[in-house]
């Protein structure tokens, strides 16, 4: 079975859209617990809710991994992360029983992508993007490093990262509202 998270009800055939990678593709993961990172976007639900437009091609905040084991990590830059990018956030986990595999190398575990619409067989209502995580969390089928376990090193990358994002975002002010908003110590000074 395939998985594929999104906002929109009553999809039935998923269609190609361009996204990070520049090329038309639907994403997948063969693991369900995978794509509930993707129900919401915090960059497009900060500017929403602090009143910022939104426009433009769309960008993702990302903070997610994966252990040696396989097993997704999900990784909290900021306090409270987890809870502001996905409490009260909810959506629809599309599922296909097939799909026609494209070759592009994603090198994320156990994803997938076509490069043409695919057939939904089915659809899951998640009613609330963080109490899926959490219970995805304790069943074990996903990791969450919470902001206060970060170690120097992390820290000393997420300062490094947030700034060098920042500069090279001059054509994106949205993701520089976002990255402004919550990372405020970081960029005091830019």
């Amino acid at each position: 079975m395939y998985y594929h998270a999104s906002q929109t009800s009553g999809i039935e055939t998923l269609e190609p859209r361009v996204s990070n990678h520049g090329v038309a593709l639907v994403y997948f993961s063969k693991k369900r617990e995978n794509v509930l990172v993707y129900l919401s976007n915090s960059i497009e639900k900060y500017c929403k809710e602090t009143g910022f437009a939104f426009e433009g091609p769309c960008r993702k905040w990302g903070p997610y991994g994966f252990d040696k084991d396989g097993l997704q990590r999900i990784e909290e830059y900021y306090p409270g992360a987890l809870e502001s990018t996905y409490r009260g956030v909810s959506g629809y986990i599309y599922s296909a029983e097939c799909i026609d595999e494209y070759e592009f190398d994603l090198r994320i575990p156990d994803a997938d992508v076509s490069n043409v619409p695919v057939r939904v067989s089915g659809a899951e209502f998640v009613e609330d993007a963080y109490e899926a995580i959490l219970k995805a969390e304790k069943e074990g089928l996903i990791r969450i490093l919470r902001f206060e376990e970060l170690s120097g090193d992390k820290l000393e990358w997420i300062d490094r990262v947030i700034k060098e994002e920042y500069l090279s975002s001059s054509d994106h002010p949205e993701y520089r509202h976002f990255l402004k908003g919550n990372f405020p110590e970081i960029l005091e000074c830019i």
